[in-house]
Protein backbone atom coordinates (compact mmCIF):
# COMPACT_ATOMS: atom_id res chain seq x y z
CA UNK A 1 0.00 0.00 0.00
CA UNK A 2 1.25 3.32 -0.95
CA UNK A 3 0.32 5.30 1.51
CA UNK A 4 -2.26 6.33 4.22
CA UNK A 5 -4.35 8.71 3.87
CA UNK A 6 -6.09 11.46 6.28
CA UNK A 7 -9.57 8.58 6.31
CA UNK A 8 -6.95 5.80 6.91
CA UNK A 9 -4.88 7.01 9.61
CA UNK A 10 -8.19 8.12 11.25
CA UNK A 11 -9.30 4.19 10.58
CA UNK A 12 -6.06 2.86 12.10
CA UNK A 13 -6.06 5.17 14.82
CA UNK A 14 -9.79 4.28 16.17
CA UNK A 15 -9.37 0.63 15.54
CA UNK A 16 -6.16 0.65 17.77
CA UNK A 17 -8.15 2.24 20.26
CA UNK A 18 -10.98 -0.55 20.03
CA UNK A 19 -11.07 -3.23 17.70
CA UNK A 20 -14.38 -4.33 18.47
CA UNK A 21 -16.10 -0.87 17.44
CA UNK A 22 -18.89 -1.01 15.19
CA UNK A 23 -18.46 -0.32 12.30
CA UNK A 24 -21.38 2.17 12.24
CA UNK A 25 -19.26 3.98 14.97
CA UNK A 26 -16.21 3.43 12.91
CA UNK A 27 -17.92 4.69 10.14
CA UNK A 28 -19.52 7.92 11.62
CA UNK A 29 -15.95 8.38 13.41
CA UNK A 30 -13.84 8.92 10.16
CA UNK A 31 -16.94 11.07 8.26
CA UNK A 32 -17.60 8.14 5.81
CA UNK A 33 -20.94 5.89 5.11
CA UNK A 34 -20.80 2.15 6.37
CA UNK A 35 -20.15 0.25 2.77
CA UNK A 36 -16.84 2.69 2.30
CA UNK A 37 -15.58 3.11 5.53
CA UNK A 38 -15.31 -1.16 5.23
CA UNK A 39 -13.84 -1.31 2.25
CA UNK A 40 -11.14 0.63 3.49
CA UNK A 41 -10.85 -1.41 6.35
CA UNK A 42 -10.62 -4.84 3.95
CA UNK A 43 -8.22 -2.80 1.84
CA UNK A 44 -6.13 -2.26 4.92
CA UNK A 45 -6.03 -5.83 5.74
CA UNK A 46 -5.33 -7.07 2.30
CA UNK A 47 -2.29 -4.71 2.46
CA UNK A 48 -1.09 -5.93 5.59
CA UNK A 49 -1.05 -2.81 7.21
CA UNK A 50 -4.03 -4.06 9.76
CA UNK A 51 -2.59 -7.87 10.46
CA UNK A 52 -4.86 -9.26 12.94
CA UNK A 53 -7.54 -8.23 15.77
CA UNK A 54 -7.21 -9.98 18.85
CA UNK A 55 -8.21 -9.52 22.75
CA UNK A 56 -5.29 -8.09 24.68
CA UNK A 57 -4.86 -9.68 28.47
CA UNK A 58 -3.84 -8.43 31.92
CA UNK A 59 -0.18 -11.54 31.90
CA UNK A 60 -0.61 -10.94 35.63
CA UNK A 61 -3.79 -11.86 35.88
CA UNK A 62 -3.40 -15.09 33.89
CA UNK A 63 -0.66 -15.63 36.22
CA UNK A 64 1.53 -14.87 34.15
CA UNK A 65 3.91 -12.46 36.06
CA UNK A 66 7.33 -12.38 35.39
CA UNK A 67 8.86 -10.75 32.35
CA UNK A 68 12.38 -11.42 31.54
CA UNK A 69 14.26 -9.64 28.76
CA UNK A 70 16.55 -12.32 26.96
CA UNK A 71 20.39 -10.68 25.46
CA UNK A 72 21.84 -13.22 23.33
CA UNK A 73 24.97 -13.34 21.64
CA UNK A 74 26.11 -15.78 18.98
CA UNK A 75 29.38 -16.50 17.56
CA UNK A 76 27.75 -18.43 14.50
CA UNK A 77 25.76 -15.67 11.69
CA UNK A 78 25.33 -18.30 9.33
CA UNK A 79 21.97 -18.74 7.79
CA UNK A 80 21.31 -22.48 8.59
CA UNK A 81 21.79 -21.18 12.30
CA UNK A 82 19.55 -18.41 11.91
CA UNK A 83 16.80 -20.69 10.26
CA UNK A 84 17.31 -23.01 13.28
CA UNK A 85 17.35 -20.09 16.01
CA UNK A 86 14.46 -18.83 14.65
CA UNK A 87 12.46 -22.05 14.46
CA UNK A 88 13.14 -22.56 18.15
CA UNK A 89 12.33 -19.48 19.47
CA UNK A 90 9.29 -19.40 17.34
CA UNK A 91 7.73 -22.75 19.20
CA UNK A 92 8.62 -21.55 22.49
CA UNK A 93 5.31 -20.13 23.77
CA UNK A 94 6.60 -18.07 26.46
CA UNK A 95 8.60 -16.01 23.71
CA UNK A 96 6.23 -12.69 22.86
CA UNK A 97 8.77 -11.09 20.77
CA UNK A 98 12.08 -11.76 18.90
CA UNK A 99 14.53 -8.59 18.09
CA UNK A 100 17.44 -9.00 15.64
CA UNK A 101 19.56 -6.05 17.02
CA UNK A 102 22.82 -4.34 15.63
CA UNK A 103 25.44 -3.36 18.29
CA UNK A 104 26.80 -5.65 21.03
CA UNK A 105 23.59 -7.96 21.44
CA UNK A 106 22.41 -10.02 18.39
CA UNK A 107 18.77 -10.99 19.62
CA UNK A 108 16.64 -9.37 22.11
CA UNK A 109 13.71 -11.89 23.59
CA UNK A 110 10.47 -10.69 25.75
CA UNK A 111 9.62 -13.65 27.49
CA UNK A 112 6.88 -13.77 29.81
CA UNK A 113 6.88 -16.77 32.27
CA UNK A 114 4.75 -17.34 35.69
CA UNK A 115 8.09 -17.57 37.99
CA UNK A 116 11.61 -18.15 38.11
CA UNK A 117 11.29 -21.82 38.24
CA UNK A 118 9.43 -21.67 34.93
CA UNK A 119 12.10 -19.33 33.22
CA UNK A 120 14.92 -21.46 34.38
CA UNK A 121 12.87 -24.27 32.63
CA UNK A 122 12.55 -21.90 29.56
CA UNK A 123 16.25 -21.07 29.77
CA UNK A 124 17.30 -24.72 29.91
CA UNK A 125 15.51 -25.16 26.15
CA UNK A 126 16.58 -22.42 24.78
CA UNK A 127 20.22 -22.81 25.66
CA UNK A 128 19.85 -26.78 24.14
CA UNK A 129 17.95 -25.31 20.80
CA UNK A 130 21.17 -23.60 18.92
CA UNK A 131 24.47 -22.76 19.74
CA UNK A 132 24.94 -19.71 22.27
CA UNK A 133 27.74 -17.60 22.80
CA UNK A 134 25.98 -15.78 25.60
CA UNK A 135 22.89 -15.72 27.40
CA UNK A 136 22.41 -12.77 29.52
CA UNK A 137 18.64 -12.30 31.76
CA UNK A 138 16.92 -9.21 33.12
CA UNK A 139 14.06 -9.12 35.46
CA UNK A 140 11.45 -6.60 35.00
CA UNK A 141 10.45 -5.94 38.40
CA UNK A 142 7.89 -2.95 37.34
CA UNK A 143 5.67 -2.88 33.95
CA UNK A 144 5.27 1.40 33.64
CA UNK A 145 4.12 1.71 30.30
CA UNK A 146 2.68 -1.02 27.45
CA UNK A 147 0.95 0.10 24.94
CA UNK A 148 -0.27 -1.80 21.72
CA UNK A 149 -0.93 1.42 19.99
CA UNK A 150 1.33 2.96 16.92
CA UNK A 151 1.66 7.10 16.67
CA UNK A 152 1.02 7.10 12.50
CA UNK A 153 3.32 9.39 10.68
CA UNK A 154 1.83 12.38 9.60
CA UNK A 155 0.72 12.66 6.20
CA UNK A 156 3.06 13.62 3.23
CA UNK A 157 2.96 16.98 2.25
CA UNK A 158 1.75 15.67 -1.54
CA UNK A 159 -1.40 14.22 0.51
CA UNK A 160 -2.45 17.35 2.61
Amino acid sequence: MKGLDAIDRKILGLLQEDATVALADLSRGVGLSPTPCWKRVQKLEKAGVITGRVALLDPKKIGLSLTVFVSIETDDHSQPWLAKFASAVSAMPEVMDVYRMAGDVDYLLRVVVPDTAAYDAFYQRLIAAAPLKKVTSRFAMERIKATTVYRLPAPDVSEA
